[in-house]
C-alpha cells in the first residue's frame, strides 16, 4: 500500500515532508512571476511538467521519492497554478498561451534556474510542452517521459473540413461573450471539479478533497478564467505526431489503460516512432498516472533516468 504524502510547498518556504526537504520559490521570467518547487541535493535534474488546469502540486506524490537521488523541479506553467496569468487580450492578434510560449518557459527555466540539462517528465498537455521544448533547444533535454500525452483530438486538423467554420464560430462565442464565463463558473466549483476528476481517474478513491483543492483554488484566482477559455479555444499548434519525429533525445511513452479522454488504442501509435524507445502500459490507471499510481510511475522514472544519465555522462 502506498503511503499518503501531503506537500504544502508555499512561496519562499522550506518544508519537510516524508523526510525530504521541499522548497517553493518564484522565478522572474520576462517580467512574470513563475512559481516552482524544488527538492533534492544531487543527481540528474528532472523537470516535472503538469497538464491542463493543473499545477506543480499535481506531482506531490512523486517529488519525495524522486528527490532522494535526483534534483527535482516542478513548475507552474505561465497561466496556471500560482504563476502569473497575463490576460491574452493584451497581446492583440498574437496568441500567447501556446506550446511555443510554454516550451520557451521550460528551456529558459533550465538555463536560468536549473543551470543544467534536464529530463522532462510530462503529463497530458505537458507532454506537448516537453516535446516542443526539446525540438526548439535539443541540447537542453536529456530525455522525455510522456505520461498519457494529449492526443489533441480537438485540433483543427483532426476535424472534418465542413465542421471547421462552426468550430471557429463556437470559439469566438466562448472568448468574446458571457457564454464562456458562465461555462467556467459552472465547472469551477468543488462538485464539478470532483466529478471531472472522477471521470479521468480509474481509482476514484484517489480523488480526495486535497486534490480538488489543489486543482480548484488556483483556478479561482484573477485571470484564470481568461486563460481557461483561451486554451480550450486553442485548436492549432503542434501535434504529438508532428513533434516526435523531430526529437533527438530518448523518449518513453507510458499510458494508463483506463484513460477515457486519451484512449490507449490511439496512444499506441506513438510507440511506433523511431524516437520512442518503449511504450509502457500502466494497468488499471487513468489519465493522471503520476498522481493515481505513483507506485508505478516513480520506479519507471528512476529506471529511465538512470539508464540515460549514465549514457549522457559518458559522452
Amino acid at each position: 500500500m502506498s503511503q499518503k504524502v501531503t506537500c504544502f510547498c508555499l512561496i519562499n518556504q522550506l518544508i519537510y515532508f516524508d523526510d525530504v526537504l521541499c522548497s517553493g520559490s518564484v522565478w522572474n521570467w520576462r517580467g512574470y512571476s513563475i512559481r516552482y518547487q524544488y527538492s533534492g541535493a544531487g543527481g540528474p535534474a528532472l523537470v516535472l511538467i503538469h497538464g491542463f488546469g493543473a499545477n506543480s502540486e499535481h506531482w506531490r506524490k512523486n517529488i519525495p521519492a524522486l528527490a532522494r537521488s535526483h534534483r527535482v523541479y516542478a513548475i507552474d506553467l505561465i497561466g496556471y497554478g500560482y504563476s502569473d496569468k497575463p490576460n491574452p487580450r493584451e497581446f492583440g492578434d498574437t496568441s500567447f498561451y501556446t506550446f511555443e510560449t510554454w516550451a520557451s518557459q521550460i528551456n529558459d527555466f533550465c538555463s536560468q534556474v536549473v543551470k543544467d540539462g534536464a529530463f522532462f517528465i510530462c503529463n497530458s498537455i505537458g507532454g506537448l510542452v516537453g516535446l516542443q521544448a526539446a525540438v526548439m533547444k535539443p541540447h537542453i533535454c536529456k530525455g522525455i517521459m510522456l505520461f498519457n500525452i494529449s492526443l489533441r483530438m480537438l485540433h483543427i486538423k483532426k476535424q472534418p473540413w465542413f465542421g471547421r467554420p462552426f468550430i471557429r464560430v463556437f470559439q469566438n462565442v466562448l472568448r468574446n461573450t458571457d457564454v464562456g464565463k458562465l461555462f467556467f463558473k459552472g465547472v469551477a466549483t468543488p462538485e464539478s471539479v470532483k466529478n471531472i476528476l472522477c471521470q479521468c481517474y480509474h481509482d476514484t478513491s484517489q480523488v480526495t478533497d486535497e486534490l480538488v483543492r489543489i486543482i480548484l483554488e488556483p483556478g479561482l484566482l484573477p485571470g484564470a478564467v481568461d486563460v481557461f477559455l483561451e486554451f480550450i479555444c486553442y485548436s492549432e499548434g503542434p501535434l504529438p505526431e508532428e513533434l516526435l519525429p523531430e526529437v533527438k533525445c530518448p523518449v518513453l511513452v507510458a499510458w494508463g489503460d483506463k484513460d477515457p479522454w486519451e484512449p490507449i488504442e490511439l496512444g499506441k501509435a506513438y510507440g511506433k516512432f523511431n524516437s520512442v524507445e518503449e511504450f509502457v502500459v500502466l494497468p488499471d490507471v487513468g489519465h493522471c498516472p503520476q498522481d493515481e499510481a505513483p507506485h508505478l510511475v516513480n520506479p519507471l522514472v528512476e529506471s529511465f533516468v538512470a539508464r540515460h544519465a549514465t549514457v549522457n555522462s559518458e559522452v
